[in-house]
């Protein structure tokens, strides 16, 4: 049997105003699109938006459904919005901001699973990373260079 060990360098900012001007601006529409989440169960609003190589932002939001596994993540329905909109268009970074409703406290909005998972296939059809920028549970600003150092054993065909 051999141990072995997994570790990710990530980059950890206090504050929205210790990043660049190019991510500040990718954040504030990722704030903005949480203002049109549907979240009616949860009360949970998230808004993703990706910057493509092109400098185009896609926006996305949760979309919550009765039948809770209908729904979809902000950061799905970016990614399929844009791999619709401007499927040659590789992914630059993305931005994902979390709240409750009616709420400017930041909540932690690492990716699911399900999106860990569509980000790695994105990925692999760019053949090229992207980054991830999000919050953890202390406000802190996370940024990870690519999805792959987020799902080290992942999947893919």
């Amino acid at each position: 049997m051999k141990k072995d060990l997994i570790q990710i360098e990530y980059k950890k900012y206090d504050s929205i105003d210790e990043l660049s001007s190019e991510y500040q601006d990718l954040w504030k529409s990722a704030l903005e699109a949480r203002q049109h989440s549907h979240s009616p169960y949860s009360n949970f609003t998230v808004g993703a938006a990706i910057q493509l190589e092109d400098g185009q932002i896609i926006t996305g939001t949760n979309q919550e459904n009765a039948s809770f596994p209908a729904g979809l993540c902000a950061e799905r329905t970016a990614m399929y919005r844009a791999g619709i909109q401007a499927p040659k268009q590789k992914f630059k970074r993305i931005a994902i901001a979390a709240s409750k409703r009616d709420s400017d406290q930041l909540a932690s909005a690492p990716p699911c699973g399900g999106c860990r998972q569509v980000m790695l296939e994105f990925e692999k059809r760019h053949q090229q990373g992207f980054e991830l920028l999000f919050t953890d549970s202390e406000g802190k600003f996370i940024l990870i260079e690519k999805p792959t150092d987020l799902f080290p054993f992942s999947f893919v065909f």
